[in-house]
């Protein structure tokens, strides 16, 4: 790993999955692609930042994140709301030009 707070093992422990019901902390690491991966070339722009539709809250992500979602939009399947302190669903969020996010 060469950045804090992220892994490239799927089988990390630290790692989970799936929207919270409830306000949360984020999660210890996030899942990202490999810088080698990332080095092959994006399909979408690299995007750092988010709304959220449901409560109007702009979120930061780390490069290597944003840099996963341009390379590999599906890659993910929800992201965190520092509003709401919650992940939920990829369809909540939109990108700050307006498309939505994972698409």
């Amino acid at each position: 790993m060469d950045e804090k707070g992220v892994t490239y093992d799927r089988n990390d422990p630290r790692l989970k999955h799936g929207p919270d019901d409830e306000p949360t902390v984020q999660q210890e690491v996030y899942l990202v692609l490999t810088p080698e991966e990332r080095a092959k070339g994006f399909i979408r722009p690299v995007r750092t930042s988010y709304l959220h539709k449901t409560c109007g809250s702009h979120t930061t992500m780390a490069l290597s994140i944003a840099e996963t979602y341009a390379r590999n939009p599906s890659f993910y399947g929800g992201t965190f709301c520092v509003k709401c302190e919650m992940h939920r669903p990829l369809d909540e969020f939109v990108w700050e030009d307006g498309t939505r996010v994972g698409s």
